[in-house]
């Protein structure tokens, strides 16, 4: 079983499944021409794809158009379901940041024929995590920016307030589909700015007081 690690290296959480949240940010859903979703547009990645920050993406061979993705990830620190806003707040053990990384041409070939997106998202490597903070020494107040580079130069770069769906929203909705449990991940969708990478290329991810995460693609 995968873990994930607290700044202090003090704590840690086994991690039982990774939901990945999409379309969260109106400038994300305009650049790939999207539709705007009422509700959170959820999928799952296996934990046998995360590895850590320090560690290489490997580039698929079956893929030509690799894609990255930075994310605001939650880490959830208890069991609900159907949770309110208020028990999906004091769900939320702490705060990380993570890469989504995309197959975006299987994910396009996928949704041409409505097909699910699996292999363009659950390829081995494709979730990148820092370590977290935890919820009781730091709490959001949006106006973190949420940042990546790419060979030093910002390929994303936004504020966490543009988020259409919160995090309480998020893990309320969630929980009302399916059981969270302590040491669930949630990646709670990517700002505008989202490209292809080649092998060799270095990315370092920032969210403003929270964490940061480097990887090279390999």
């Amino acid at each position: 079983m995968k873990k994930v690690f607290t700044h202090n290296k003090k704590h840690s959480f086994e991690v039982g499944k990774i939901v990945c949240v999409g379309r969260n940010y109106m400038e994300h859903i305009k650049e790939l021409g999207h539709q705007v979703e009422e509700k959170p547009v959820l999928f799952l990645k296996p934990t046998s794809a995360m590895i850590y920050s320090g560690e290489k993406v490997v580039y698929p061979s079956f893929s030509k158009n690799l894609h990255h993705e930075i994310e605001l990830v939650l880490l959830i620190g208890k069991t609900i379901t159907n949770a309110s806003i208020e028990e999906a707040k004091e769900a939320i053990a702490g705060y990380g940041i993570g890469l989504d990384m995309t197959l975006r041409d299987l994910q396009n070939q996928a949704k041409d024929k409505g097909n699910p997106w699996t292999i363009a998202k659950c390829f081995d490597t494709s979730a990148v995590i820092s370590t977290f903070i935890l919820r009781e020494e730091y709490e959001l107040n949006f106006e973190e920016t949420i940042s990546l580079k790419v060979n030093g130069e910002f390929r994303q770069k936004e504020s966490l307030n543009k988020m259409m769906f919160k995090p309480d929203e998020l893990v309320s909705y969630i929980s009302s589909r399916m059981m969270l449990e302590a040491g669930d991940l949630i990646y709670t969708g990517t700002p505008a700015g989202v490209s292809g990478l080649n092998k060799g290329d270095k990315l370092e991810g920032e969210i403003t007081n929270v964490a940061k995460i480097e990887t090279e693609i390999g």
